[in-house]
């Protein structure tokens, strides 16, 4: 064993080793990885082995397709079989909620270039025979499904990484992890200790206990998941012999199960509500190549459901049941990145779906440490999205919750109940005694609307519009005719102060900063070019400035902002959370309801839009900004948690002549929507540029060299090939949820290609079992413009969008191709909302206040 190396991987699954193979391949071959037993000794040996491609996140999705499309590449390389088995697979509807989730989902295939297809119940029954399709309504068919070997798989990334010179130690667990003052990472074993410059927790099992050896506390649990294995099934023989095809994969939503072939019988395996954390405190180091008790009684009702609709199983003998631990993050999504407040350490667990996942989460992961940068954008994955409330009891919780609704379909107006509340502010009872329907906001209680009195404050879950349609609307129009009053405590919130606080900002932010008292809106950008933030900037004077943005990007800012600070100590930098919270007045009337709660001038005059000020409001300290997100008049006032009662009692007791109304985050999204403002997360990601987000106007090429600052010069003089834009939509009664296909009628007119999101992907396979050919033939490379229906072809995607009630439009936000995004033409554009597609067209200029002359006062 070496005793230095650039880089230790701590972990032997198929995570781990697909790490280990990614980093060798992409010149890094002074590496190390470290098995505490044998390879695929913690959850991969147990595996089912299955894998798709279909993601709740497309940008996850496109991981997924990368992670399968690498099989065959792996074996030509290594001889090592993955014994692939592509067969494709059906997600089953039983009632018309599920089936609309499919059409969702179908139509998010799309843009992704993936060739699903809706099926009718017969339909599926001819591939999958030993159905009872009377218990369906309908199904969505996936080519690019199937199962392999996790053994087999797991050796052939080990094999291609010491191909490539990496090395592999076995039998030689990790004791602890220390640093020396200039960085370097102490890898304690049992047979020695090893230094390297980067530590991968791939770790599985015991990730949590590795993160626990740097004092983390990742937010990953560990559940006993079981499966179950049929003997030899007639049926399963018959249809082989028949069609010298395999059984396909199906997903039955109803019994909360999946099942496919598994040589001449079936394997079934449960998500079953009854749900079992395994080792919820602490990982045995001794577990190894063994299993947990099975447990028949606590699946039951998912068998028994299985049995109903699949007959032929019921009928077969269980010839053995296989219950192991995997382990599962908060939302079920793999926790990858550098940990924030670390210096490359490195995450690469909670990879629940491994060999769907593992070889996307290797490529981008080894990206990220070579070069910087990921590659694609992995927020979804990304181990910064969770904060410091994700603790162990969260953590399990969530875990728990997340399983049990594996296949169960989430709505869009679905706020989920477990480990909850976490966070609160001082107004949280308040907002319940108001019939407040709360949210959760990366952790935080947020009204998200006002039940009035006597109604019951509740979301009905919906695909379509739901019972908080109409009071939505009114808080939106009290608002725009009056005034009102909303909690946003679940901005982030920053101070940055020093002597170098100006430089340091100027280096990351794309706008020049502000004047002391002034406030700017800025973008932030990697080193490609590529939006990785949005803020607003205040300069309080005396090298101080305040920052305010997106709360869920809190720790995935706070890493890059400390992966910048100067080293000489002449800036510091302050993440408030919640010792800061805050209030947004807005409306036409706001002005006059502050002027009643200072004893200063707040007339247009002197505290002008885009100021900021320190003043007393209602009798507390507090800092106000000219700004508000609804783009109306109004103000940001800013306080200590301690004061929030206060100023908030002061602002209705002073707005009751106004008739002032409490509104939540969804009539705050709904003005945001009329004004063409973009939201992180959803328009502004690391996939685009400050140019296509429609940016341009915060981006000042000639200030200074900022970062990514000649990639976007570069964006600029090329012209963006993608192009934010706002389109009023022709709903009916469902608003658009984000990720829809945007069609537009545009016949063999060439706008420029608007590829998939990128992945090298797998061969299509139809359901005749029949390889594609020519250009189609490679998913990953397939143009969205490739689907069409005669003139029309899908050219865009959806970001976000609802019912902008102000101006009584449905309005969504997307990208499209930069020749066609200020073509405001009747009968362009089409968007597809539950199967059905729209009419929708362009509006260049805001529907809301196009010149800006409410929110200037």
């Amino acid at each position: 064993m070496k005793s230095h190396v650039k880089a230790v991987v701590i972990g032997g699954g198929v995570v781990g080793c697909s790490v280990l193979y990614h980093l060798a391949k992409a010149g890094w071959t002074d590496i190390m990885l470290i098995e505490r037993s044998e390879l695929t000794s913690g959850s991969t040996w147990h595996a089912a082995g299955g894998f798709h491609t279909l993601n709740g996140d497309p940008n996850v999705a496109k991981l997924q397709a990368y992670t399968i499309s690498l099989y065959e590449e792996l074996e030509k390389l290594t001889g090592q079989a993955c014994g692939l088995h592509l067969v494709g697979g059906f997600q089953m509807a039983d009632t018309p909620e599920r089936m609309d989730f499919l059409r969702l989902v179908h139509a998010k295939c799309r843009y992704l270039g993936m060739d699903t297809e809706l099926v009718t119940p017969s339909e599926a029954k001819a591939m999958f025979p030993i159905m009872d399709e009377t218990n369906f309504v309908g199904a969505l068919w996936d080519p690019i499904e199937g199962h392999l070997d996790p053994s087999g798989t797991t050796h052939a990334y080990a094999k291609a990484a010491k191909m490539l010179g990496a090395e592999i130690v076995l039998r030689n667990p990790v004791k602890e992890l220390n640093q020396d003052p200039d960085g370097t990472w102490n890898v304690v074993t049992v047979n020695g200790t090893v230094k390297c410059e980067h530590v991968v927790n791939a770790g599985g099992l015991w990730a949590r206990e590795i993160g626990r050896m740097v004092g983390v506390e990742l937010p990953v649990l560990a559940m006993e998941h079981m499966y179950l294995l049929t003997e030899d099934m007639p049926e399963v023989m018959e249809y082989n012999q028949a069609t010298g095809r395999e059984l396909c994969h199906v997903i039955d939503f109803k019994g909360e199960i999946y099942t496919r072939q598994e040589r001449q019988g079936m394997l079934l395996g449960t998500y079953e509500k009854a749900c079992k954390p395994w080792s919820p405190v602490n990982t045995p180091w001794d577990f190894g190549h063994e299993l947990l008790q099975p447990d028949i009684d606590r699946i039951a009702p998912s068998l028994e459901v299985g049995f109903r609709h699949f007959p032929a199983i019921e009928r077969a003998g269980i010839k053995q049941i296989i219950n192991g631990p995997f382990t599962f993050a908060p939302d079920g999504n793999p926790l990858v990145g550098p940990v924030q407040g670390l210096t490359n350490f490195w995450s690469a667990c909670a990879v629940m779906a491994g060999f769907s996942q593992g070889g996307g989460v290797g490529l981008a992961l080894s990206n990220w440490m070579v070069n910087g940068d990921p590659g694609f954008d992995v927020w979804g994955m990304d181990v910064a999205r969770f904060g410091e409330w994700a603790g162990l009891r969260y953590t399990n919780a969530k875990v728990r919750e997340n399983y049990s609704r594996r296949f169960s379909i989430r709505f869009p107006n679905e706020e989920l109940p477990a480990a909850r509340p976490a966070q609160t502010t001082p107004l949280y009872d308040t907002m319940l005694a108001q019939n407040a329907v709360m949210g959760d906001s990366w952790g935080l209680e947020t009204p998200l609307w006002f039940a009035p009195e006597g109604t019951e404050p509740k979301d009905i879950v919906s695909f379509h519009r739901s019972n908080d349609f109409e009071h939505v609307g009114a808080e939106v129009r009290a608002t725009r005719e009056r005034v009102g009053v909303t909690e946003i405590a679940n901005f982030a919130k920053y101070e940055v102060t020093g002597a170098g606080a100006e430089a340091f900002l100027n280096r990351l932010m794309t706008n020049r900063m502000p004047k002391a008292g002034r406030i700017v809106l800025t973008p932030m950008l990697n080193e490609n070019g590529k939006l990785i933030g949005d803020f607003t900037i205040a300069n309080t004077g005396g090298d101080r400035f305040m920052i305010w943005g997106s709360s869920a990007a809190q720790k995935y800012h706070m890493r890059w902002f400390e992966q910048h600070l100067p080293k000489d100590g002449s800036v510091r930098i302050h993440r408030f959370d919640q010792t800061l919270v805050g209030l947004s007045i807005a409306g036409p009337k706001s002005q006059a309801l502050l002027a009643k709660l200072v004893d200063v001038d707040v007339s247009s005059a002197a505290f002008r839009f885009m100021d900021f000020r320190e003043m007393a409001v209602g009798g507390a300290p507090c800092m106000v900004n000219r700004i508000t997100y609804t783009g109306d008049l109004g103000y940001e006032i800013w306080m200590a948690p301690a004061y929030q009662r206060l100023v908030y009692a002061a602002i209705k007791a002073a707005g009751a002549e106004f008739g002032i109304v409490d509104f939540g985050m969804r009539a705050l999204l709904s003005m945001r929507l009329e004004k063409n403002f973009p939201t992180w997360y959803r328009e502004l990601r690391p996939i685009y540029g400050p140019f296509e987000g429609g940016m341009e106007r915060f981006v000042k090429l000639e200030k200074n060299d900022f970062i990514g600052r000649e990639a976007a010069a570069k964006e600029k003089a090329e012209g963006p090939k993608l192009r934010r834009v706002s389109l009023v939509v022709d709903a009916v009664d469902a608003d658009v949820m984000g990720d829809e296909p945007i069609w537009a009628k545009v016949g063999d007119t060439d706008h420029g290609t608007v590829a998939a999101p990128e992945g090298h992907g797998p061969k299509r396979y139809g359901k005749d079992g029949q390889v594609a050919t020519g250009s189609e033939a490679d998913y990953g490379a397939a143009s969205i413009r490739g689907i069409r229906d005669g003139d029309w072809r899908v050219v865009g995607w959806v970001t976000s969008g609802g019912y902008a009630h102000s101006v009584q439009k449905s309005m969504a936000q997307g990208y499209v191709p930069a020749a066609l995004a200020t073509d405001e033409s009747e009968g362009l554009f089409e968007i597809e909302i539950l199967g059905r597609r729209c009419a929708a067209r362009i509006n260049v200029e805001p529907l809301f206040d196009p010149t800006g002359e409410k929110m200037r006062g």
